[in-house]
């Protein structure tokens, strides 16, 4: 099983989607790349990610990065939806260094290379954000009016496992 650590806004949104792409094993919301270990700090520096954990025998890091990319605006800076600021900012992480090579490739390979602002970065810290954060637009339907990503994009791979 491998893991890479994917950021697009608000990570409940993320975290809604990917869960039900194929060869997704587990997620887990959290914070990459700030500077403490708790949810109880000040703003650290951290964006807001899910850990995805995955079988490379059915889905690729390439293909995790385009999945990211069905939901995001890969051309804006610290901003998804509504969401403004640092910890909105889109990204890969990752501690396999051929994870990111891979996203690396994924985002020079498209047309609009130059244009994409997504960052890609070794992981260098992760805090799991607090239950009440975890698979919330599973439990709170209601709080979906918060997230900048349609319902049925949302649940594009839930509804095709489903038929």
């Amino acid at each position: 099983m491998q893991q890479i650590y994917l950021a697009g806004g608000c990570l409940w949104g993320v975290q809604e989607f990917i869960k039900y792409v194929p060869g997704v094993i587990n997620t887990l919301a959290g914070r990459a790349n700030g500077t403490t270990h708790s949810t109880q700090t000040e703003y650290d520096g951290y964006a807001e990610c899910v850990r995805v954990q995955f079988d490379e025998a059915i889905v690729s890091v390439e293909q995790l990065v385009e999945h990211l990319f069905e939901i995001i605006d890969p051309y804006s800076v610290n901003q998804q939806g509504h969401d403004v600021g640092l910890k909105y900012r889109t990204g890969v992480y990752s501690e396999d260094q051929a994870h990111l090579e891979a996203a690396k490739r994924y985002i020079a390979s498209r047309a609009d290379a130059a244009k994409i602002v997504v960052e890609v970065l070794p992981l260098t810290n992760f805090v799991p954000s607090d239950d009440e954060h975890q698979h919330r637009l599973t439990r709170v339907q209601e709080d979906h009016y918060l997230c900048h990503i349609p319902w049925d994009l949302l649940h594009k791979y839930r509804n095709a496992k489903s038929q």
